[in-house]
């Protein structure tokens, strides 16, 4: 089994700061290219792509939270579980930023190539956000419970995901609403389950992000541990 590094106690362990600071540079990078568009550009269009990336890195650190809360505390109480819901409800925001490109589009204030590297730049750091959050929950649930099960687990993970990114796409539904307006989410997720051929959407979308997502994840993860159990990268 793989883990980040040997961290030592605290929230901000070394270990925490070698993974978050190439983060933190790849997101400046996005934000630095917002506001060079923003000035070049004289305008203000795109300005939701700041604001999803900031909802990108929450599951992160609530990844890391209740990664440093658990190594001193069991799963199965109310913090944990309190952490564990707010990292899985905000979670589908990484993964959300690919959707944005539907919003690109030749403006003029700036060039169509410029524009597409720039979201280009927020849905790579969307993905790789979720994906080193998944990475760390994963870490833990393979300390407590059957690699088989844990397997299914992130594979329900994904397909939640996916079916978040759906209802939040075409529905507009996000994360507050959970609170806000529960029994709204509540009776479109029931209308798609009862009806689901009057909604073809709802499977497509839910499958093909589910797919893609799975597939990268699954990539990375192989990757990582092959990189890592390897004797040296002379083998690679």
């Amino acid at each position: 089994m793989y883990t980040v590094g040997m961290p030592k106690k605290g929230f901000w362990s070394p270990a925490k700061h070698t993974i978050i600071w190439p983060l933190l540079v790849s997101s400046g990078l996005s934000v630095s290219l917002y506001i060079c568009r923003m000035l070049g550009g004289q305008s203000t269009r795109y300005w939701f792509l700041i604001w999803n990336l900031f909802l990108a890195w929450l599951p992160l650190l609530f990844a890391f939270w209740l990664k440093n809360y658990l190594k001193e505390n069991g799963w199965f109480n109310w913090k944990a579980g309190i952490l564990t819901l707010l990292w899985l409800g905000f979670l589908p925001n990484s993964f959300y930023l690919v959707t944005d490109f539907i919003h690109l589009k030749n403006t003029g204030e700036v060039s169509l190539l410029y524009d597409a590297v720039m979201f280009m730049s927020y849905a790579w750091n969307g993905l790789i956000l979720g994906f080193v959050s998944v990475f760390l929950v994963h870490g833990e649930l393979l300390k407590r419970l059957r690699p088989s099960l844990v397997s299914k687990l992130i594979l329900g993970i994904f397909i939640l995901c996916s079916f978040a990114i759906y209802l939040g796409r075409y529905l507009a539904w996000n994360t507050w609403d959970i609170v806000i307006n529960p029994f709204g989410i509540i009776f479109d997720v029931g209308n798609r389950i009862v009806k689901p051929a009057s909604y073809p959407n709802t499977f497509t979308t839910t499958s093909l992000f589910a797919v893609v997502l799975i597939a990268m994840y699954y990539s990375i993860y192989k990757l990582i541990a092959a990189i890592r159990h390897s004797d040296s990268l002379k083998d690679i």
